[in-house]
């Protein structure tokens, strides 16, 4: 992690370069990445980084009503192709709705979770060829990846006890489902390292918001934007 003297110079010198880029922040249930996301597009904000903020299932009309049937309790007899078709879904619409017209307005796209969380939770935890899933997902967004996916990495019992006690279809799957997905984050992480970076979420709120900072910013300084 960089100190927070050198996270804090970062911050001053790369807002510029975040226009027109595309950044996911993912990882397990409970890692803190929402709250992180919150931080992070306030912070933006106030350097006038213009945001589209989007979240994963939903951001849509249509896309909030297939969250509705995939995290929906009642429906646990969805076998896992279905699930990640419907995630695949979800994310074709908002693909098309909302993040390709901010792109081309140059501003920054923030999303929480995207196909990095299916990679996790319908590939590594579910079973699903990572092959198979990729293939869906070049079909869903037109083969256009987003430039940086900050994993917040936390383990699996560290998620549960920041869980809130109503849990979600997903979040029901239990420990060991947990840590696979874990697994399939750092996977993805060794495997597309040129354009994954993770940041320690187990610490404290502030400190975690220092390294996602220094990891953001260092990530943009050396990468040039896409054509």
């Amino acid at each position: 992690m960089l100190p927070a003297s050198a996270a804090t110079t970062v911050t001053t010198s790369f807002p510029d370069s975040l226009r027109g880029r595309f950044l996911v922040f993912d990882g397990p249930d409970g890692s803190g990445k929402s709250t992180q996301l919150r931080r992070f597009v306030a912070w933006c904000h106030e350097r006038g980084v213009p945001v589209t903020e989007v979240r994963e299932p939903g951001g849509t009309s249509i896309g909030e009503h297939i969250r509705n049937v995939l995290l929906d309790p009642a429906n646990d007899s969805m076998a896992m192709r279905c699930e990640m078709l419907l995630y695949m879904a979800s994310r074709a619409q908002l693909f098309e709705e909302r993040i390709v017209p901010a792109l081309a307005k140059g501003e920054l796209v923030l999303a929480d979770r995207f196909t990095s969380s299916t990679l996790a939770y319908q590939g590594t935890a579910g079973g699903l060829a990572f092959e198979d899933i990729l293939a869906v997902g070049k079909v869903a967004t037109g083969n256009r990846w987003p430039d940086l996916t900050v994993v917040f990495d936390v383990d699996e019992k560290v998620a549960a006890s920041r869980l809130s006690p109503l849990l979600d279809r997903i979040e029901q799957r239990g420990a060991e489902f947990h840590r696979r997905v874990r697994e399939g984050y750092l996977r993805q992480c060794r495997d597309y390292a040129d354009r994954y970076r993770t940041v320690d979420a187990s610490k404290d709120p502030d400190t975690v918001f220092d390294e996602l900072l220094g990891v953001v910013g260092a990530f943009f300084s050396v990468t040039p934007r896409r054509a």
